[in-house]
């Protein structure tokens, strides 16, 4: 057992990684708290008074000089109260004191700084405490394993976390419950290794533990959310049949999913299956459907659905009405959007930073920047701070009409307020300098954060090829894309779009086809839109027969007109009938 602790403990000494963990002294004052000390520390409620972090230090003094000393389960509650108001750091330091003063400890203290390690993203601090178990006698548990698996998976470190539980199984060191192995499928699931969960569900049915209704929402929650409905209704099927009763999380999984892909029907049919067995949908079964409805463009639907949950008794929530909210503003219904938010107010839903983010966003879409920006005052008016997304947006609509003096005073100030650009925010920046022709300023910019190196990637890169090919520096725009295998980058479907965009606006066909022949060697596959760009580069260059000789040569693969390509098409195909049997969709329409 001592092998699992020092695995993972620095410098092979399992004590040494542990109380090595530097944490700056605390000065232990008895002015700044009144908290009323009892003898007995086991059955007086004093810990309900630390509502602070001093509170809880000046008890701890208090504590440790108190004859004779309170019990291991007064201290453990100590650690307890700690990790309720989130002060990890102090749950070790305060241990580390306990530890040098030999003041005996339980099992409950020793899992509680496990976890505090483990929230803290320090799980090789929480291996060490498996060594105080060790030495002390005190037996291990599979809490404490389990909370090591969960800490393993949030640190991202996914074949630790399996190879550990399998050492737990196959050394029979504990019995995993069904908490253990929910936390191991579900760490799984969200790593994106489905498939693999599901195979422990299949192992967990032979052993002692047996899966239950948590269990299998686990699996059938990931195989939706990957779009395997088949694999989710028929997991579904098989509790039915093992008379495991699923509950409304089960439903609500499966009806988002199958929203997601647009099947009503089969979402019509659970809503009543649900009813039928007393199980009634809650805010976030509504939510689901009307999501799928609003991403499909059926706001009124939505609108539909939320006022039938309120007559069912299920009041809307902040995401309700941000979904629709939303819904409405992709549709450039602003009138309807500001209807929905203010009917929120009057609820007494206080809108989030979510809610003015998507009604700022779509009145940016239809570039109605006097009401984004008063929009965006109101955030600080009602004690809100405006996120980065929302900055972002707002540079953006500031930048598409045009006003980049006050767009680049907005980006100022934002950085001014404390909001770090992210990778969209440089994007925008640098997408609405090339816009309006600010091509020096966006180069300066872009070769500030190739300084920095650290806020450069692909999309970067990518974002300024595509501004330099529409302000036409093809040449500048060539070098910065040779330059990418040498700083250890590769072009993405975008980023060779852009360069093949650039040369068919130049007129260079044969060199954008070469370019594609490039990106099919590298192992990029082109998209419907480089197809497009391809296509739209022969109709302005007037080159039918060219561009006849090219579809024949993409033949077979994913290939549609786009509108803009359409627009084109339509202007010379008078001139050429022969070219509606070159398009499907033109040749169906010509046979009629």
């Amino acid at each position: 057992m001592m092998r699992i602790a020092v695995r993972y403990c620095l410098n092979g000494n399992p004590f040494f990684s542990f109380f090595a963990y530097s944490i700056a002294p605390r000065h232990y004052s008895t002015n700044t708290c009144s908290i009323s000390v009892k003898g007995n520390f086991g059955v007086s409620n004093e810990f309900e008074n630390v509502k602070c972090l001093d509170d809880a230090f000046s008890l701890f003094r208090q504590m440790v000089t108190t004859k004779p000393l309170p019990s291991a389960v007064s201290f453990s509650k100590l650690l307890k109260a700690l990790v309720h108001m989130k002060h990890y750091s102090s749950v070790v330091s305060i241990f580390r004191e306990i530890h040098k003063l030999r003041i005996p400890v339980d099992a409950f203290a020793l899992s509680t700084v496990v976890n505090s390690c483990c929230l803290m993203h320090r799980t090789d601090l929480g291996f060490s405490v498996l060594a105080i178990h060790f030495k002390k006698g005190i037996p291990y548990n599979e809490v404490t394993f389990t909370t090591l698996i969960r800490g393993l998976f949030a640190e991202n470190k996914v074949k630790d976390a399996v190879h550990l539980f399998k050492k737990l199984v196959r050394e029979n060191i504990c019995e995993p419950d069904e908490v253990m192995y929910g936390t191991v499928m579900d760490g799984l699931c969200k790593k994106g290794h489905t498939q693999k969960a599901f195979d422990l569900l299949r192992l967990m049915e032979q052993g002692i533990t047996k899966p239950d209704t948590c269990i299998y929402n686990i699996v059938i929650d990931a195989f939706c959310k990957d779009g395997m409905l088949d694999g989710a209704t028929s997991l579904l099927n098989e509790m039915k049949q093992k008379n495991i009763p699923p509950d409304i999380i089960t439903y609500t999984s499966l009806i988002d999913g199958l929203g997601k892909l647009s099947q009503w029907e089969k979402v019509r049919t659970l809503f009543l299956e649900m009813i039928h067995l007393n199980i009634y949908p809650d805010v976030c079964t509504f939510n689901s459907v009307i999501d799928g409805l609003c991403k499909e463009g059926k706001v009124e639907d939505a609108e539909e659905i939320m006022t039938y949950m309120i007559e069912k008794g299920v009041e809307p929530n902040e995401i309700t009405y941000n979904v629709v909210m939303d819904g409405y503003c992709l549709r450039g219904q602003m009138g309807r959007a500001r209807r929905i938010f203010d009917s929120m107010i009057d609820k007494g839903i206080e809108p989030d930073i979510i809610s003015y983010t998507a009604l700022i966003n779509g009145y940016v879409e239809k570039k109605k920047m006097d009401k984004a920006m008063q929009l965006f005052r109101e955030i600080s008016q009602n004690g809100l701070k405006p996120s980065i997304v929302t900055c972002s947006v707002l540079l953006r609509g500031l930048f598409e009409v045009g006003r980049t003096e006050c767009a680049k005073i907005f980006f100022d100030e934002m950085q001014a307020a404390g909001h770090i650009p992210n990778l969209y925010t440089h994007c925008t920046l640098l997408g609405g300098y090339f816009k309006n022709g600010l091509v020096e300023e966006a180069m300066s910019h872009f070769h500030k954060l190739e300084r920095r190196r650290e806020d450069t990637n692909i999309q970067i890169y990518t974002a300024v090829i595509n501004g330099l090919c529409k302000n036409g520096k093809l040449d500048k725009a060539h070098a910065t894309f040779e330059k990418l295998p040498l700083i250890g980058l590769h072009p993405d479907v975008i980023t060779y779009t852009a360069m093949i965009s650039g040369y068919c606006q130049e007129g260079l066909l044969d060199e954008a086809k070469d370019m594609l022949r490039k990106m099919e060697d590298n192992g990029c596959l082109p998209d419907n839109r480089t197809y497009n760009v391809i296509v739209r580069g022969f109709f302005r260059s007037s080159k039918v027969s060219e561009m006849k000789a090219f579809l024949k040569e993409i033949a077979g693969k994913s290939f549609s007109f786009e509108a803009a390509t359409v627009e084109l098409l339509m202007d010379i195909i008078a001139e050429d009938p022969s070219l509606l049997n070159m398009i499907p969709e033109f040749h169906r329409d010509n046979k009629k």
